[in-house]
């Protein structure tokens, strides 16, 4: 709810995105890993920022003030049409996220969940890949939209049938195409 003043970007590491309610309850409303913005619409639009950045692992993060940034734009155009694709991109995956959350199970909001974070902070092949971004079941939870106690029973029940593993709050996600059908209704 702080005023923006300025705009982001990770350097390195990642970022949590975190949106309170003033009863109390939390949601990660995304991730930030390297490469990636935040704070950029609430820099042009005249509003407070939505949410607070909490780091998910040590990071440094670049900044910029709005005449900075404008300035940037002006000497590369390039910089805004990117901006734009971010932005755009962010607009979608909340319209995505919304319906989810009004459409599907916890488990498939869930398998979502991880599929996105594979997708953004992933490494590895199609069948396999490592999370880069340290994951609590918390942090399932609170993006997923769901408590934690049926965050933390689907993630037992798919490391118990070997299509995951944690260590560490390290995911490694063992089959993809498995997470995928469950991800989109049906059955691992």
């Amino acid at each position: 709810g702080s005023p923006a003043r300025r705009a982001f970007a990770v350097v390195t590491g990642s970022v949590r995105i975190v949106q309170s309610g003033a009863d109390g309850g939390q949601i990660i409303c995304c991730f930030a890993a390297r490469g990636e913005s935040f704070g950029i619409a609430a820099l042009f639009n005249g509003e407070r920022q939505s949410g607070d950045a909490l780091a998910a692992q040590p990071c440094e993060i670049a900044s910029w003030s709005q005449a900075q940034l404008l300035a940037l734009i002006e000497a590369s155009p390039r910089i805004a049409i990117n901006l734009i694709g971010s932005l755009g991109q962010c607009l979608l995956e909340s319209h995505n996220r919304v319906r989810e959350l009004a459409t599907q199970r916890c488990e498939q909001r869930i398998a979502h969940t991880l599929l996105r974070l594979a997708g953004q902070a992933g490494c590895g092949g199609e069948s396999h890949r490592a999370i880069s971004i340290p994951l609590r079941r918390r942090d399932v939870a609170e993006t997923a939209g769901t408590t934690l106690h049926t965050a933390s029973r689907a993630l037992a029940a798919w490391e118990k049938c070997g299509l995951l593993a944690t260590r560490e709050q390290h995911l490694m996600i063992h089959d993809m195409p498995a997470l995928t059908r469950i991800a989109h209704g049906g059955d691992n």
